[in-house]
């Protein structure tokens, strides 16, 4: 006899330990926002009520991550934590070479300074902000080639976030790409995922042409898990099994393990080549610290070794896709326009569609995050033209999509929050047509969302 099914997805885990969140008055956070600049994150974290900014180091570790880092080994060279730390990276990735570092813009950092050189050009799905930046530092030029689909947020595909593998070819026949980064899942896409066939065809392409083939996996596990989910003949794989054959085509791989790793902190640069390895070990040595801590303490590793694998437990995924899944049930219902599919880490507004009236000069998906912080507390992140809109050469230019994404903190906030989430967002909808846009008064030349202030553009946001 068989266990009846149920159709409520549970949290997979008890409450341990709980922190209080404070709750602030509209005119607090009048206030608030004017002394940050009308930047989101200048606020002060107490001073945020839900705080979907990111998913990045914000979750909630487990007791036996907490128990593993009881065991951290503090040694500066040869830790017994880091070796635990590298078996879980190695049982997963199938890379040899396996350097910690302590986020994954440091992993990036390393690659594109050993890898790149002045003019040569970076192919992706589409690179995220940290990822551009280290590009273009190294004088290199980032190419995103997402497929149509990618770049049309109404539009329904199971796997949105595949790189366009004809106009890869084209740009490998050019004889400059000297790298091609596949983002898994794809986070300035909308957190969507990309199939095994586009992942193992485009690998196959990028070696045909002598062209490294690098993994971006801060959110491997989601996406094996929508490869389970939505690509035939994977339905009776497990996560583990499906993320071992997506690094099987990868020559390398960095990854944010704040995001998949479950972690506060990590990160970590591995590949196959052992030249270009040497390379970025004595660049990691110089940096970063030894290559076998890397600007980390061994309890850290100790806490990624554990993630790493819990990551990949099929009842958390299940959970975690199935929550961003609902909240963006509950704004489809309400006709608030999102990234259709919901991806699998966040939930992504189409502030070009919700605020038409908002023209791209004035930053109408940075003007929407400001607005869901003013009426209800929230905080989220601008994913727009704010974050893409500068170019290399300095000028500006309209980013392709203009998206508010709420990223969710891993095993962290229940059902209940993103109902209340969902509520804030219904409401805003209702005064949506007297949202005005911002004014950039300041910002610096690289990465201008994290510390650029804002005025609104009209005397006040609505």
């Amino acid at each position: 006899m068989t266990d009846p099914e149920f159709k409520t997805i549970i949290e997979p885990f008890r409450i341990k330990s709980v922190e209080p969140i404070r709750f602030t008055t509209r005119v607090e956070r009048e206030a608030l926002l004017e002394a940050a600049g009308y930047n989101l994150f200048l606020l002060h974290a107490a001073d945020v009520l839900i705080d979907l900014l990111t998913d990045s180091g914000t979750g909630a570790m487990s007791s036996e991550q907490w128990a593993g880092m009881m065991r951290g080994d503090e040694s500066y060279a040869g830790s017994p934590s880091f070796y635990r730390f590298e078996e879980a990276v190695r049982g997963i990735t199938g890379l040899r070479h396996v350097l910690p570092t302590h986020q994954g813009r440091a992993a990036e950092r390393i690659l594109c300074s050993v890898a790149l050189s002045k003019g040569d050009v970076v192919v992706s799905n589409t690179l995220f902000d940290t990822t551009r930046a280290n590009v273009e530092s190294a004088g290199a030029i980032g190419l995103d080639l997402p497929i149509p689909e990618g770049r049309e947020p109404a539009t329904l595909h199971p796997f949105k976030g595949n790189i366009d593998l004809e106009a890869l070819e084209r740009a490998l026949r050019g004889g400059k790409v000297r790298l091609v980064i596949l983002t898994v899942t794809n986070n300035s896409g909308g957190g969507q995922p990309v199939s095994m066939e586009n992942l193992r065809e485009a690998s196959r392409l990028s070696r045909a042409h002598g062209v490294p083939f690098f993994i971006d996996c801060c959110r491997y596990a989601e996406n094996a898990y929508f490869i389970k989910l939505r690509e035939r003949g994977y339905e009776d794989k497990t996560p583990l099994e499906i993320a071992r054959e997506m690094f099987s085509h990868a020559d390398g791989a960095t990854m944010s393990a704040k995001k998949d790793g479950m972690a506060n902190i990590g990160g970590f640069l591995a590949m196959n080549d052992e030249a270009l390895a040497e390379k970025a070990r004595n660049l990691l040595i110089l940096t970063e610290g030894f290559p076998t801590y890397g600007g980390l303490a061994g309890y850290d590793l100790e806490a990624l070794a554990v993630g790493l694998r819990e990551a990949l437990h099929e009842p958390y995924l299940q959970y975690r896709l199935r929550s961003v899944e609902y909240l963006g049930e509950r704004l489809t219902e309400a006709g608030i326009p999102i990234v259709q599919p919901p991806g699998g880490h966040a939930v992504y507004l189409d502030a070009r569609a919700f605020l038409p009236h908002v023209p791209a000069s004035e930053y109408p998906a940075w003007a929407l995050s400001l607005v869901l912080y003013l009426v209800g507390g929230i905080r989220s992140v601008e994913i727009g033209s704010v974050m893409f809109g500068r170019q290399p050469d300095g000028s500006e230019k309209p980013a392709a999509m203009e998206l508010v994404r709420l990223a969710f903190p891993r095993r962290t906030y229940t059902q209940s929050h993103l109902d209340y989430v969902a509520e804030v967002l219904q409401h805003v909808a209702g005064i949506k047509e007297r949202i005005r846009g911002v004014r950039m008064v300041q910002a610096p030349e690289v990465l201008r969302h994290f510390t650029a202030r804002f005025v609104p553009a009209h005397g006040a946001l609505f």
